[in-house]
């Protein structure tokens, strides 16, 4: 008996981390579908991702004397990157038609990602910069990507049977789907119910900013509810309309991206009406990207410490290079790197001088930090204020690297000896570079949020802080995890540093722990044979 065919898939994002040379993503959202894309193109699984071309990218990011970060506005040369499909689409937009050329990139081993950008110069400015603008410009890109990500597949000649909304950015191309189906004559409660079978949707994130509202006038107003009633709207994502509500309601199955969201995601979203049910399939990391070749090859008969020395001192040749500081080969290197966001509490380490002081001005712990905000963002941009303020006082141990990007992230994830993770729980839907680390030997000392609950084995691959317990006292809960933090460096870690065959010991276990089970190949099967292939998912109800 022949084994049924597996559907055929695309994958709409807002933003994809392929290489750092192309700079069309912002964080962990866009490295992780950038990793998605290279294990089904390394699979061979039949997948096609849609996406806009941001010309302008995200930011490049300095800091300032006063240690604000500073952007700056420059354009990248991305021709040699791209292949034109000498295809278009236009996009119906506040009344007017934009046109749109359809690029492919297919260089970095990834499965087909074809970007949409406006041709007209005088409308280039709506996919500029990734996530600029004001909520006008973000409604405008997310019509190019939903609305013109489904006429791009019909010009290309893709139909495919499943479309894979990864956040609620491509939501749009679920009321164009809807749209079509209503031009054949049928009404919304059908088209609906056609639609939905097409549909599966990633919700990634329990924090407020990443599950943004826009006001039903203005859809209305500029043309994105593809002729949708005002009353039927609502029905899909309340007004004002929440982008993740119409996510979870146009779809038939839905995702939270490790098992602890999962739990935290049904509960966030279990007053919001008929939604789809939501599974949970875990974030994983392209191994090929982010897992250095000779790490693989030492752990099947090589000296483990000694490449992870060799990793080490390209690192700290990175650091001495960008800022001019050397830090030691033989110290402990912590390294904490994210997005500038307060729930991430980048600077938790640093809270208690009296605790980290000795450690630093010894130079017995050695810190690492990098990360960027939104430039918009004035709480994230205070926050790397504080944080680089405070790295000032050890100027000989502590170091915040500015521009951080996937070039960096390669080296940290590489060559530090410890990564460290303290969100406030249950606010990490996943946190992936904790994997990357893993993956290289490098141990996670975590909190159990995201994915860590799931690979933690405590003093055997890595390291919790706290209880694993959620705290609505967000100052208690600070303060609990701080305490723990610094528990386990002392008692832990630090001894475990100081005994190679133990720290090479527990450097095997996290890389046969990471390698395999959080690999975006794991995950990328996982999406196919758990979500894509649902035979019910047309059989669902609808309102």
């Amino acid at each position: 008996m022949q084994p049924e065919p597996l559907p055929s898939v695309a994958y709409f994002c807002m933003e994809y981390g392929l290489h750092e040379e192309l700079p069309i993503y912002a964080g962990g959202l866009g490295v992780l579908a950038g990793d998605y894309i290279k294990s089904a193109g390394d699979l061979r699984l039949p997948l096609v991702a849609i996406g806009l071309l941001w010309r302008g990218g995200y930011s490049h990011q300095h800091i300032g004397p006063d240690g604000l970060p500073l952007d700056s506005d420059d354009a990248r040369e991305l021709a040699h990157l791209l292949k034109p499909t000498l295809k278009e689409v236009s996009v119906p937009i506040e009344g007017r038609e934009i046109r749109c050329q359809i690029w492919q990139v297919d260089r970095y081993g990834n499965a087909p990602l074809y970007l949409l950008e406006p041709i007209q110069e005088n409308d280039r400015w709506m996919a500029r910069r990734l996530y600029g603008g004001g909520e006008r410009e973000r409604v405008f890109q997310e019509m190019l990507l939903g609305i013109g990500g489904v006429r791009a597949l019909a010009a290309l000649g893709v139909a495919p049977d499943i479309y894979h909304f990864n956040e609620g950015h491509a939501v749009f191309a679920g009321l164009e789907l809807i749209a079509q189906e209503m031009a054949k004559g049928r009404d919304f409660e059908t088209a609906w119910g056609e639609v939905r079978s097409r549909i599966v949707f990633t919700t990634h994130t329990p924090v407020e900013a990443g599950n943004e509202s826009h006001p039903i006038d203005l859809l209305l107003a500029v043309g994105a509810g593809r002729g949708v009633r005002r009353e039927d709207l609502v029905r899909l994502g309340g007004d004002p309309f929440n982008m993740t509500v119409a996510g979870l309601r146009l779809a038939g199955r839905a995702n939270a991206v490790s098992d602890l969201h999962g739990v935290t995601a049904r509960e966030m979203w279990r007053h919001a009406g008929e939604i789809a049910p939501i599974l949970a399939i875990t974030n994983g990391v392209h191994p090929g990207t982010w897992q250095d070749p000779r790490i693989r090859l030492a752990l099947h008969g090589g000296d483990l410490w000694d490449v992870h020395g060799d990793l080490k001192d390209e690192l700290l040749r990175e650091v001495a290079r960008r800022t001019g500081v050397t830090l030691r080969q033989d110290a402990l290197l912590i390294g904490f790197a994210r997005r500038a966001a307060g729930y991430k509490r980048g600077d938790l380490i640093l809270r208690d001088p009296s605790r980290i002081e000795p450690w630093l001005k010894t130079g017995a712990v050695q810190l690492l930090f990098a990360g960027k905000c939104h430039p918009q963002d004035e709480a994230g941009r205070r926050l790397v204020q504080s944080l680089v303020q405070a790295v000032r006082r050890y100027p000989k141990s502590a170091v915040f690297l500015e521009d951080y990007d996937l070039r960096l992230g390669r080296l940290l994830t590489r060559g530090c000896d410890v990564w460290l993770n303290n969100p406030r729980r249950p606010m990490e839907a996943s946190g992936t570079s904790g994997m990357k680390a893993a993956m290289n030997g490098v141990l996670n000392v975590s909190v159990l949020d995201g994915w860590w609950p799931e690979g933690c084995k405590h003093g055997v691959n890595g390291w919790q802080i706290g209880d694993g317990r959620n705290e609505t006292d967000l100052h208690a809960a600070d303060e609990r995890d701080m305490r723990s933090l610094y528990e386990v460096i002392e008692k832990e870690v630090l001894p475990a540093f100081g005994d190679r065959v133990a720290w090479t010991r527990m450097m095997r276990a996290s890389i046969e722990m990471a390698q395999w089970s959080f690999s975006s190949h794991r995950m990328v099967r996982d999406y196919f044979y758990t979500l894509y292939r649902v035979p019910t998912m047309g059989q669902m109800a609808v309102g």
